[in-house]
């Protein structure tokens, strides 16, 4: 029973599980949002709009009328006045095209940002397979669709039959209005309509879209395993690293020892530390070119004795230079003197200098 609870998807999806399904093009996405973006903005560019249209769309078909008696019924003149018509008649309605363009982009977009991606376009031979269909036919969520479809169809048409009862006594009248009356009559109940319907469905786009951001997580849960495997490729196996921060240490411990025999001189504790120093005329300080503490500062005091490196002790400047120092560095200003001092005792043990 634990091997199987160690496989159950508890753990939230991390970060670069989601960057690696966004990257699919898998997000959390309502279609009702676009949906209903689309119907809001068509219905207040007709709103406040739609007389200017209508009125440019009339202008259109009476011009045309006009010049009905006196058109030449050639094929070649129809196909130009047809292309007139229908250019003129977009030239109309390119506002509105463009208003539900842009709200059904920013529907998306507002979703899960700008996402560009061709794998779900790129061609899938198992989406293809029949048995695969059936079963997406008959899952969980295809029987959540049509039970959203459902309720959304029975809320909009209850809304619709409300609508519309509110106006059932004014509809026999009709007969007795004029044409333009008529219009306006039907342009105010589709008005209704479509106000009522976009706040019903606002509010099922909210709770379609918060469903299926929890859908989308839930569907990506990990297991434990995934999630401890995930981190070891993203921050690298702990014994793995162990192993390489071990190696690089023995390195850095075998370069630093091989430069001791040309150290010029190994200041000691003298038997906890170890500091070994080298100067050349030219260098503008003397370098530490080896340090260590313990079993590394024996190994140093044993290599400078074997290639007659001088041991001098000095435990205030060995402790300072330990803790204020690191291999590479030029010793501090402050201990120039202190360790001239020492430089001058060194040549005069090697004779370079005169006593």
């Amino acid at each position: 029973m634990s091997g199987d609870q160690s496989q159950d998807k508890t753990e939230q999806p991390t970060g670069k599980k989601l960057a690696k399904e966004r990257d699919k093009g898998n997000v959390a996405q309502s279609r009702e949002v676009p949906s209903v973006l689309i119907l809001a903005c068509s219905t207040a560019v007709l709103f406040f709009g739609g007389s200017w249209m209508l009125e440019r769309l009339r202008d259109i078909m009476r011009a045309m009328y006009q010049r009905a008696g006196t058109l030449n019924m050639a094929t070649e003149t129809m196909h130009n006045l047809f292309w007139e018509v229908f250019l003129s008649c977009v030239g109309v309605l390119i506002p509105l095209m463009l208003v539900v363009m842009t709200a059904g982009v920013f529907g998306n977009v507002a979703q899960f940002g700008f996402l560009i991606t061709g794998e779900k376009m790129a061609p899938n031979l198992a989406k293809m397979n029949p048995v695969s269909g059936i079963k997406k036919l008959f899952s969980l969520r295809s029987l959540v669709e049509l039970l959203k479809s459902i309720v959304k169809l029975t809320i909009i048409g209850g809304v619709v039959y409300l609508v519309l009862l509110r106006y059932m006594d004014r509809i026999p009248g009709l007969m007795r209005l004029s044409v333009g009356e008529i219009l306006s009559f039907i342009g105010h109940v589709s008005f209704q309509l479509a106000l009522y319907t976009c706040l019903i469905l606002f509010v099922m786009a909210a709770v379609d879209f918060m469903y299926n951001k929890w859908q989308h997580t839930h569907d990506l849960k990990m297991t434990k395993q995934e999630v401890k495997d995930e981190h070891k490729q993203s921050e690298g196996d702990p014994a793995v690293k162990a192993r390489i921060r071990s190696v690089q240490r023995e390195m850095a411990r075998r370069r630093m020892m091989e430069a001791v025999p040309d150290a010029t001189v190994v200041i000691t504790n003298p038997t906890h530390l170890a500091v070994a120093l080298k100067y050349e005329e030219g260098m503008p300080a003397p370098v530490v070119v080896a340090k260590g503490a313990g079993f590394v500062a024996q190994k140093i005091k044993a290599i400078a004795a074997e290639n007659d490196v001088p041991l001098v002790e000095n435990k205030p400047l060995a402790r300072t230079m330990f803790k204020a120092t690191e291999i590479g560095d030029l010793i501090p200003a402050e201990l120039y003197r202190a360790v001239a001092e020492i430089l001058a005792y060194v040549y005069r043990l090697k004779g370079l200098v005169s006593g």
